[in-house]
């Protein structure tokens, strides 16, 4: 089950209005809440600030309601008007070093991207909560990356550094177990759950495969 005492949130579910076609997002984050999801990430990376925020207070509504925490993709303005439990940033957003000497953050939760082996050695990866290992296998809905990891390249990572590995890209009910073996601590998945008929049953589905 691998989970780690300072980032037990297993099944991550990373969401947009995008990812979710011809559904409502906020219904689906429910849904997918119900079905086992620990945490969410808002990804907007197309709407301006305002409608980002707008949109993370009315996620909120939700989250809060289930006592979830809720990660702000690379928007540290909305993360802090919203009150967000934390973001996620790479290597072309603010930088975790510089994000922890804003007060807000100081105590929120930091993610940050590897798509280089050497960044594990970098002062980021030292300042940041949990690691994003993006992308496991490539996938549509993020295509801005460098490094096609796969179970290989995660069990390396996973050798190097004893911080919490969040697995990311083109996860699902038939590859969760396997990424878990290579040595992943939670699964952030996408397309499997957003795009699913039913999201609740979706996620139960993979959080059974995680908890093997």
């Amino acid at each position: 089950m691998n989970i780690h005492p300072e980032f037990p949130y297993q099944l991550y579910l990373v969401i947009s209005e995008k990812d979710c076609p011809g559904k409502n997002f906020l219904k689906v984050a429910e849904e997918a809440i119900i079905g086992g999801v620990d945490l969410i990430q808002l990804r907007e990376k197309t709407v301006p600030t305002k409608d980002f925020l707008q949109k993370a207070l009315d996620l909120m509504e939700i989250t809060e309601k289930y006592n979830i925490p809720l990660i702000i993709n690379d928007n540290a303005e909305v993360a802090e008007k919203s009150g967000a439990s934390g973001i996620h940033v790479g290597n072309s957003d603010r930088s975790p070093c510089s994000l922890r000497k804003i007060p807000f953050f100081r105590n929120k939760i930091i993610g940050y991207s590897i798509e280089y082996l050497s960044q594990l050695e970098n002062q980021q990866t030292k300042a940041s909560d949990y690691l994003g290992i993006s992308p496991i296998f490539s996938t549509e809905t993020k295509k801005d990356t460098v490094t096609e990891w796969g179970p290989e390249g995660l069990s390396l990572i996973r050798s190097i550094t004893d911080k919490p590995l969040v697995a990311i890209g083109n996860i699902n009910m038939e590859n969760a177990e396997m990424i878990m073996q290579a040595g992943a601590n939670s699964l952030a998945v996408v397309s499997a759950i957003c795009s699913a008929e039913n999201p609740q049953k979706a996620a139960y589905q993979i959080k059974n495969k995680i908890l093997k």
